[in-house]
């Protein structure tokens, strides 16, 4: 005898019964005198066999939500966000709509009483700049990745990690806390020493504290490098990296195609910046990055585990398949 369970003319009425007529299970199981596990295995029968077909619709204006899967499986990611963009669009416009975009993804996922480190540059001063507005009840604590003592302002912007901490909580909510140190010392042991003092060491236990790290992602290049324009690193300690074979930076810490930083030990240990062994620990790790260019920087940083959330747009996002 024919099994139940193979009747198509009964998989197809348990499923205009559910999802046309909007009956729960156990009123199809009621209604038509079989069991509830019957209806169960019959619904994903409709799916198997193909009478089903659901369509989930994206909500937002723009359409790059199967490219932002494809990444987040491809790169092993919690989360990937492309930007929109059209081909019309001048760089400046591009750029205005990431920080924008970025500020509104950080403004809905910034929980109440979360600790976030925030990095230095341009990048993230800019997404504290952007012309969106929210409500700044939340009680969130920002904390500087490194060091913030530096030679000043870059063409009017004081990007140091000081000065992004006191942006983001004057732009999200809540308060912040000061890494009153240099970025990079002249010598490790020196580092060490000031490290010890009282005044300074307990940002370490802020560090401990943080939930998420929102960080934009550096290239080694002469013409755009942050790190050479604030007197970070000199134009020849830079051509010096890539020679060994940089490909990007996060908080100051050089690394190669690989995400290793071993490499760039002699300059890396030299910054005061949270220790990588805490950083990689942090749950939500967010890097900001965009542009075609970008996109070797970001591969790599996200092989060296320093995040895990990217904030990007479709030139990127392309380049980065």
């Amino acid at each position: 005898m024919k099994k139940i369970v193979d009747d198509l003319r009964l998989i197809y009425k348990i499923c205009c019964l559910y999802y046309e007529d909007d009956m729960k299970q156990q009123e199809i199981s009621d209604y038509l005198g079989v069991s509830r596990a019957t209806v169960s295995r019959m619904l994903q029968m409709g799916k198997e066999k193909g009478l089903i077909k659901i369509e989930v619709i994206n909500p937002v204006k723009f359409s790059y939500g199967k490219l932002e899967k494809t990444l987040e499986k491809k790169y092993g990611l919690k989360d990937v966000i492309i930007v929109e963009g059209t081909a019309l669009d001048t760089k400046e416009e591009s750029s205005t709509r990431l920080y924008e975009e970025a500020a509104i993804y950080l403004a809905e996922s910034f929980r109440e009483g979360e600790h976030i480190g925030v990095s230095m540059g341009y990048t993230l001063h800019n997404v504290a700049m952007a012309k969106v507005k929210f409500s700044i009840d939340k009680q969130l604590k920002f904390v500087p990745l490194i060091g913030g003592v530096s030679h000043g302002t870059e063409a009017g912007a004081d990007v140091q990690s000081n000065q992004i901490a006191k942006e983001f909580a004057d732009k999200f909510g809540g308060t912040y806390t000061q890494f009153l140190a240099p970025a990079v010392f002249s010598k490790r042991t020196t580092l060490d020493y000031f490290l010890q003092e009282e005044s300074v060491n307990f940002i370490f236990d802020e560090f401990k504290k943080l939930s998420t790290i929102v960080m934009g992602i550096g290239i080694p290049e002469r013409t755009e490098s942050t790190l050479i324009r604030a007197k970070y690193t000199s134009i020849a300690e830079m051509d010096e990296f890539v020679k060994m074979g940089a490909v990007g930076d996060v908080s100051l810490q050089f690394f190669d195609e690989y995400g290793d930083r071993e490499k760039f030990k002699h300059f890396n240990e030299r910054v005061a910046a949270i220790p990588f062994e805490i950083a990689n620990t942090v749950p939500r790790r967010i890097g900001i990055a965009a542009g075609a260019k970008k996109a070797k920087a970001v591969k790599s940083a996200i092989a060296g585990k320093f995040i895990n959330i990217l904030i990007t747009n479709i030139d990127c996002g392309n380049a980065l398949l």
